[in-house]
């Protein structure tokens, strides 16, 4: 079988700066990366820039004995195809990157093996959907589609990204010869100092770095990462972050955790496979814990969700220039402590700011996301008209609401969510499953403050639904419910200590209602008033 590896490989980056000539065993990145994936006899290129930035790097990779080629640095796939140019369209060509070093000449035998037998015009391998670590990425394709994508019009993300284009036409397959190792949790890429001293840790002690089997590298990865407690990622699960920034929640009994807390419990989420965390410039100290948290590389591994400002001092009747200072200095408050240049997602705290000041709230977000601060905009609702007057603003991409297992003011609602979703791009995400804690306790005198006199009614009839579904509790019976409806994309949950993390996880985990058993809690469920249902209406004292 003839193939080809071309590494791309550039000083220039943003998050560990020249991280390809940092050492590994004595061997700069690049050239461990290119050792590695040719120790089987594979001829390797590595693919660089022609900026003054990359010299030294191309006089480091060609010091070892291999292959350099310099084209564009912002239209990537150029340098691919141009260095490959003495090659006939069938030559089958592996796009590695210098920061993963695990990959190795052995599995990319494999991998073509999977390849050429199964008749592919693309395959790839990483992550969770082959079963192994982030950062055994592997991608194969022939030289002609690479040729094909060239030729077309591109957009600057297709010529950074390489092989867009080609999985648009021909569609994503993955290698999963591996899938049961079940190792998509882990993480072997280096794009943090983090990340870099888990690999040199990694490669401690290996007699020869070039030719370490990949398979006896990644087990090596259990004993020296934070270890994920689940048996697949937990993306659905959005980590709420109020708790983080500020005590929060009727049944809170620790308080704002201590930043180490805070730290252990992001970090162990992030790990277990959530990739969503919630937060907003209201809640206290928040965003500049996730800051301090996310820093050094984490803030790759996890998007962020904020909320804009209520914006309580903002004159009634303010005009246009008074309110765009007032929104602007909550955009730039929360880029600066979120230390971000772009904010993932902003949400409206109030949904009455879709209309208020003539708009202009709405609008000058908007110019906020036009030039390239805020990715996707969206409304935190608290009530279903409020829901059903923002499903009719079409540039609405995320909206979230207070929802549990009791609440039956949404069910009105729920087909217009769905026909929405079935028109244009829209996240919804449900926060308040527990009912901000309510749910979890059995304390009379905090249901009392929610004006439920006789919470043990509401708790036997939770209980018996347990019993015939066949749940652990009440706190999996409501996990159950909300991640068991279709057009959810994710449950906002709230923790304060690792304990109810490791709860959570293992909540998630298991199986959701079906849609019969959807229906009949919706059928059987205990009566509870509005006041109950919304916390702003419980009594404070």
């Amino acid at each position: 079988m003839q193939s080809i590896v071309v590494i791309q490989a550039r000083t220039s980056s943003t998050r560990l700066p020249a991280k390809v000539l940092m050492p590994v065993c004595g061997f700069p990145l690049v050239v461990l990366a290119a050792k590695r994936a040719g120790n089987t006899g594979r001829k390797v290129i590595v693919a660089t820039s022609d900026q003054i930035s990359d010299d030294y790097l191309a006089s480091v990779v060609t010091s070892f004995g291999i292959p350099c080629f310099r084209g564009s640095l912002g239209n990537t796939l150029s340098r691919y195809v141009m260095a490959l140019s003495a090659y006939e369209d069938e030559m089958i060509v592996f796009r590695l990157t210098a920061d993963n070093v695990l990959p190795d000449g052995s599995l990319l035998d494999e991998i073509e093996q999977d390849y050429v037998q199964r008749g592919l015009r693309y395959l790839c391998c990483n992550g969770e959907s082959s079963g192994l670590p982030y950062g055994m990425s592997v991608e194969v394709m022939r030289l002609a589609h690479l040729r094909y994508a060239l030729d077309e019009e591109l957009d600057a993300f297709d010529k950074e990204h390489v092989t867009s284009a080609i999985v648009r036409r021909f569609g994503s397959t993955y290698f999963t010869k591996y899938l049961e190792k079940g190792m998509g949790h882990f993480r072997c890429t280096i794009d943090s100092l983090d990340d870099y001293l888990s690999v040199t840790k990694l490669f401690e002690g290996v007699d020869d770095p070039i030719k370490e089997s990949w398979d006896d590298l990644i087990w090596r990865l259990k004993g020296l990462q934070l270890q994920p407690v689940t048996d697949k990622p937990i993306n659905r699960l959005v980590l709420g972050a109020a708790q983080l920034g500020m005590p929060y929640g009727i049944a809170n009994k620790y308080g704002q955790p201590c930043a180490e807390i805070a730290e252990t419990l992001i970090k162990n989420a992030i790990v277990n496979g959530v990739v969503w965390i919630d937060t907003a410039r209201a809640y206290g100290d928040s965003e500049s814990m996730l800051s301090r948290v996310l820093a050094d590389g984490w803030e790759g591994r996890a998007k962020v969700i904020t909320k804009l400002s209520p914006l309580a001092n903002c004159p009634v009747g303010a005009d246009k220039v008074t309110v765009d200072a007032f929104v602007d200095g909550s955009v730039y408050r929360s880029l600066y402590e979120l230390g971000l240049g772009c904010i993932d997602v902003l949400l409206l705290h109030r949904a009455a700011h879709l209309y208020e000041y003539q708009g202009q709230i709405w609008n000058r977000l908007r110019e906020h996301a036009m030039g390239g601060r805020i990715t996707a905009l969206g409304v935190s609702v608290q009530t279903p008209e409020e829901l059903m007057y923002v499903l009719a603003f079409k540039n609405v991409e995320h909206i979230q609401l207070p929802f549990n297992i009791l609440d039956w003011r949404w069910d009105p609602a729920i087909s217009k969510v769905i026909e929405a979703k079935s028109k244009r791009k829209l996240t919804v995400h449900l926060r308040s499953i527990y009912l901000q804690g309510l749910l979890t306790t059995r304390d009379k005198l905090l249901w009392s403050k929610a004006g439920v006199i006789e919470p043990e009614k509401i708790l036997a009839s939770l209980d018996d639904l347990c019993l015939q579904l066949g749940r652990i509790s009440i706190q999996d019976l409501c996990i159950a419910y909300a991640n068991g409806l279709k057009w959810v994309d994710g449950l906002v949950i709230g923790m304060e200590t690792m304990q109810q993390l490791q709860n959570n996880l293992e909540l998630m985990q298991r199986e959701p209602l079906m849609q019969n058993e959807i229906e009949m809690v919706c059928n059987l469920r205990p009566y509870v008033d509005e006041i109950a249902l919304n916390p702003t209406m419980w009594s404070k004292d």
